[in-house]
């Protein structure tokens, strides 16, 4: 398995449990465990971003391209 691999896989498997975590805190009628996961996701999100930046660093991952002003104004519209 190469650098760039296991990367991409940290950052899927980030993705996947920061999604899990979030159904789960929309499902949760227990405060103190509701605060639990909102704790335990945050912690996610912080890590994957600190993933997120080394992998853009490295070429590992390239962002999509900022959105243009026609398609801000499209979407804007189709919300509002």
């Amino acid at each position: 398995m190469t650098e760039k691999i296991g990367v991409n896989d940290v950052l899927s498997t980030l993705n996947g449990l920061i999604k899990l975590i979030e159904y789960s805190i929309e499902q949760s009628n227990d405060k103190n465990f509701r605060d639990t996961l909102i704790t335990s996701r945050n912690s996610l999100e912080n890590y994957q971003w600190q993933i997120y930046l080394i992998a853009k660093e490295k070429g590992y991952y390239v962002p999509a391209a900022p959105a243009g002003q026609a398609d801000i104004d499209q979407v804007k519209s189709a919300i509002c």
